[in-house]
């Protein structure tokens, strides 16, 4: 998926409701897997996202700081992320605990 053109998210758009459920794609452009929830706010802003299993069964989440993420809306309106870490490194994060 070509990103390029994609508008970035402004800071007050990053908000818990508009990144619910988004798809995050890896460095390889791999769909890595969708966002659960998010904690806190601003730059400490931890993004919990869903990763391996099978339509949502099996699925481990993971945290990933703002930071490691770069939120944008394609062509049609769908919000969706970028990452420049791999699936497999996503997937080999520490299980995040609600």
């Amino acid at each position: 998926m070509d990103h390029s053109t994609h508008v970035a998210l402004t800071n007050e758009e990053l908000t818990p409701a508009t990144l619910a459920d988004a798809t995050v794609y890896g460095a390889d452009t791999v769909k890595i897997g969708k966002v659960s929830h998010v904690h806190g706010a601003g730059a400490a802003m931890q993004v919990v996202v869903d990763v391996g299993g099978f339509l949502g069964i099996g699925a481990k989440p993971v945290a990933l700081t703002i930071g490691q993420l770069h939120f944008m809306r394609d062509d049609g309106g769908v919000v969706h992320a970028t990452t420049p870490l791999t699936k497999d490194q996503v997937e080999a994060l520490a299980e995040h605990m609600n």
